[in-house]
């Protein structure tokens, strides 16, 4: 028997993975319409230190973490039974519920809660947490893209302008970008120009999005790995987490700044645009 100290409960809902220490606090997760996700709970007993800094890693909130789908790995909760859950009470989910329970019978459900029957164990004895390959079947259909951010402070601080490209998965252009952003320091800059980016993203369509940039300061911030310190930086921050999650799959990467290149032009171009204009060029 596994040391109940040590038990998690992992709960999809959608495309996002939360784990939790005790099953009441799942029940945040219900929805209250019927255009709710659906949501699945399993409970676990290892989540090794690995793991717990791989999720880390990624941007977690709420609860103990929470994790988007495409970016778990098979098998980070190691083994997991699938449990019950009670959906909000609707003539939907009674009709729900009813055939639920024709399917599995309320003592096996029962004892899926607790763990502790043997049969059911050995049952699920390789189930595994698929998120991942739910949710790629989800969204085939959605639009991806590229964004390539640069920022640029003429006295850091001083006049500053923010530069974005947007690419389609081929590499074909999108779209050029370019802010004035008035007097500001180079990481500021280097902030406003992958919200500009992220921002017009979003407003075209896109849910998924691979950003590239040569400021490792906002990608590892960004990513998670850094801590955000400065009041200023901060908020930029806080805003930049806020548009990640808008996305169903969102990555980040620092790159070298000759591999860089067109979005420090924009930036550079940018620098002479009046605090708050925004150009935006098509080939």
């Amino acid at each position: 028997m596994e040391n109940e100290k040590d038990a998690f409960f992992v709960v999809r809902k959608g495309d996002v993975a939360g784990v939790y220490k005790n099953f009441a606090d799942c029940e945040a997760q219900l929805g209250t319409s019927i255009l709710d996700p659906p949501v699945s709970v399993y409970k676990g007993y290892s989540l090794s230190k690995d793991s717990e800094a791989y999720l880390v890693s990624h941007g977690l909130q709420n609860a103990l973490y929470t994790i988007r789908a495409a970016d778990l790995k098979e098998d980070i909760f190691g083994m997991l039974i699938p449990c019950p859950f009670q959906q909000p009470a609707s003539p939907y989910a009674e009709t729900y519920q009813n055939d639920a329970n024709k399917k599995r019978p309320q003592e096996i459900l029962e004892s899926e809660i607790k763990g502790i029957d043997e049969t059911t164990s050995t049952i699920n004895k390789h189930t595994k947490l698929d998120i991942q390959a739910e949710c790629q079947a989800q969204t085939s259909n959605s639009k991806s893209c590229l964004l390539e951010f640069d920022g640029a402070s003429k006295g850091n601080p001083g006049q500053a302008g923010a530069g974005a490209v947007l690419r389609n998965d081929d590499g074909s252009l999108i779209c050029r970008l370019r802010e004035g952003l008035g007097i500001a320091t180079n990481n500021m800059a280097e902030y406003r120009a992958v919200l500009l980016g992220m921002k017009h993203a979003l407003g075209k369509g896109y849910t998924k999005i691979h950003v590239k940039g040569d400021s490792k300061l906002v990608c590892m911030q960004i990513q998670g790995s850094w801590k955000a310190r400065h009041q200023n930086i901060t908020n930029l921050y806080e805003e930049a987490k806020k548009l990640k999650n808008s996305f169903l799959s969102f990555h980040i990467s620092h790159v070298p700044r000759e591999y860089n290149s067109e979005a420090d032009a924009q930036a550079n171009l940018a620098v002479k645009l009046a605090n708050g204009e925004v150009q935006e060029e098509f080939e």
